[in-house]
């Protein structure tokens, strides 16, 4: 029987506690993360309690690695709800399903509404889709939980028509650091690719118009990569089969050992399985390896297959952050990708929440193409010049808010005081969060020091609330530390511990509040 990480029994006992409060909810961890695991325990936990637990996937290698998660895991057999297989009937209390299958009419009606207690979706980014909806709709009681890797809130405002709360955020910063997945190193590539004829098709970039595109630029591309890809292995992605099968064949010509896979190649399990011994060093698909295969010793992924969808982009990318015995890092080759209109993914989306910080770390590693960077180094400093642009523009509104008298601080002077992009950046995502703040949010918000006049959404309250505890018990700055220490002209005194504030308001009191202790330059201090 698999034991939890941390992280992982804190997802756990989110979602239970979620569900007591609604009825649809999603668990967000990284690809590599163990999710599986996860809603395999969540199972074991609602099958214990009674309940019968569906387990809805798009595919059918999805399907049985549930299956099997579910057994080591916990030890439950599953039935399976797929083509001439059904789970009516079974004395298994836990079932696999494919969506195709299920939603159909006839196969629905055989069941009975009130069949499963639990619902679990496999890569809830695709529940928004009709299908998904059908069944749903078939189980209205059920309570239902999303998995998904989706990076960022940005994908979550089409999930929020489906799904009532986030339950739980696992983000691929906290996994690198604490040793659950590998760094991941980004180089840009000076090539640069024009994309500007590419048309979009259901809200991402057409396949055939990238595969014409992508065409001319095969044999350089296959040149950059020996540059960087040796000795390496690598999984590249591409828009086409065909695409996949040509770049393949170029990449032999220039001495890699390259194999290609897709969904009809009948050498399939061979051919991954010679990639994962060494016999092949470069594995070029069209999109078939995105979900459900798994190589941990994978070190370099190269995305030929553009998109401005971010789920697709952490799932690429995926592929390769696993941990693995001699792998310190995961390389990943991006190229100087030309669009006219449209945005597209980029190494910056997959760790900045903020959209001006992933802008400015896509330009700086587009400044330095050639060159290895090291993702979250390359965040820290774009989050560092977008502060300092944010704190040059906003200095009268910053401070006419430290100067205001009053004894609770401006939402705007308390996030830029303690460099917050998830707060001033944010956008809701779910139905009640964008409701206005509730008369119990707002009081809670005066009493910790917070003026909840500027507060718009229940969301925004929400999270500031939930940071101002988890300040609170790191021993950082209050709010009102800051008040009082900005409008002497301190700045970013939300960095500052409590004690280290305490002291300064202390001098500043010792000497009458008429001035700033001897030696002491409010605009450049800096505690100890």
């Amino acid at each position: 029987m698999m034991e939890l990480r941390p992280y992982q029994q804190e997802a756990m006992t989110a979602v239970l506690d979620e569900w007591e409060r609604v009825q649809h909810t999603l668990l967000v961890l990284p690809t590599g993360c163990g999710k599986t695991i996860v809603f395999a325990k969540i199972t074991e936990d609602r099958v214990r309690q009674g309940g019968r637990v569906l387990i809805l996937a798009h595919r059918g290698e999805l399907l049985d690695q549930a299956a099997d998660k579910i057994m080591h895991a916990c030890g439950l057999g599953c039935a399976v709800e797929k083509a001439e297989q059904s789970c009516l009937g079974s004395w298994y209390r836990v079932a696999v399903g494919s969506v195709q299958t299920l939603m159909r009419e006839r196969r629905l009606a055989q069941f009975p509404a009130d069949y499963f207690s639990h619902i679990v979706i496999d890569e809830a980014h695709h529940a928004v889709s009709d299908s998904y909806q059908r069944i749903l709709e078939h189980f209205p009681a059920a309570r239902v939980l999303g998995v998904t890797a989706t990076p960022d809130r940005g994908d979550m405002r089409e999930l929020g028509n489906v799904f009532d709360s986030l339950a739980y955020e696992y983000t691929l910063p906290q996994a690198i650091r604490e040793g659950y997945l590998t760094p991941i190193k980004a180089v840009t590539i000076p090539l640069k690719v024009d994309l500007s004829g590419v048309s979009v098709q259901s809200g991402d970039f057409k396949a055939a118009d990238l595969g014409s595109a992508l065409d001319p630029y095969l044999d350089r591309i296959a040149a950059e990569m020996q540059k960087y890809c040796r000795g390496r292995k690598t999984v590249v992605f591409l828009p086409l089969v065909a695409t996949s099968k040509r770049f393949r064949d170029i990449l032999c010509r220039h001495g890699f050992r390259a194999a290609e896979v897709n969904g009809e190649s009948d050498d399939r399990a061979d051919v991954l399985a010679g990639f994962d011994a060494g016999k092949y060093d470069v594995l070029c698909n069209s999109m078939l390896l995105t979900e459900g295969w798994d190589c941990p010793s994978v070190n370099c992924v190269v995305v030929l297959r553009p998109t401005k969808v971010r789920s697709l982009y952490c799932q690429m990318v995926g592929r390769g952050t696993r941990l693995c015995e001699g792998k310190d890092h995961l390389l990943l080759l991006d190229f100087l990708w030309h669009t006219e209109r449209h945005e597209l993914c980029r190494p910056a989306h997959l760790i900045c929440k903020d959209k001006d910080v992933a802008a400015r770390m896509t330009a700086d590693m587009a400044d330095h193409a050639g060159v290895q960077m090291t993702l979250e180094e390359a965040e820290r400093t774009a989050s560092e010049e977008v502060q300092a642009q944010r704190e040059e523009a906003l200095t009268k509104q910053l401070e006419a808010c430290r100067t205001r008298k009053g004894r609770l601080v401006d939402p705007l002077q308390y996030e830029m005081s303690i460099c917050a992009e998830d707060l001033s950046g944010y956008v809701p995502a779910f139905g009640w969060e964008a409701a206005p703040p509730s008369e119990k949010q707002k009081a809670a918000l005066e009493k910790l020091g917070i003026s909840p006049a500027k507060i718009e959404c229940a969301g925004k309250a929400s999270l500031l609330l939930d940071r101002l505890q988890k300040r609170r018990a790191a021993g950082l700055a209050t709010p009102k530390q800051i008040r009082l220490l900005e409008e002497k002209g301190f700045l970013h005194v939300g960095t500052w511990t409590m004690q280290q504030a305490s002291a300064m308001i202390s001098r500043i009191a010792a000497l009458g509040w008429r001035c700033i202790p001897p030696g002491i330059d409010p605009k450049t201090y800096e505690p100890r």
